[in-house]
């Protein structure tokens, strides 16, 4: 199985690696890429929490998580104690397949020389 780093930078002040995504072997770079975007994105749950999570009292399930999804940058939790997910990966932000680094853009990936 080979795997996808997403590296947030659109809206940080440095690149940070918020996740690994394991892909099937038999995936092109961009069929690959585009499972790993599809897996960080925030749709009706958090991509970064568990399958099932406490908020705001309530234990919840959470269509958004994915075993594929190794997420490698710690949760933010606030002064209340309130542990927030990560942001959606957006355009701007880099992934890594291979040796090969990627921007994401507004319609697909450009690689990045």
């Amino acid at each position: 199985m080979k795997q996808v780093a997403v590296i947030h930078t659109a809206f940080e002040d440095r690149p940070v690696t918020v996740a690994f995504v394991k892909v099937p072997d038999e995936f092109s770079a961009d069929m690959a890429l585009e499972y790993a975007f599809q897996k960080t994105n925030n749709i009706e749950g958090s991509w970064s929490k568990p399958a099932v999570f406490e908020f705001d009292g309530k234990v919840v399930d959470n269509p958004d998580y994915c075993e594929d999804v190794i997420v490698t940058k710690p949760l933010y939790i606030d002064e209340d104690g309130k542990e927030w997910g990560h942001r959606s990966t957006s355009v701007g932000d880099q992934m890594l397949f291979g040796t090969t680094k990627y921007v994401v853009g507004m319609a697909g990936f450009e690689e990045l020389v």
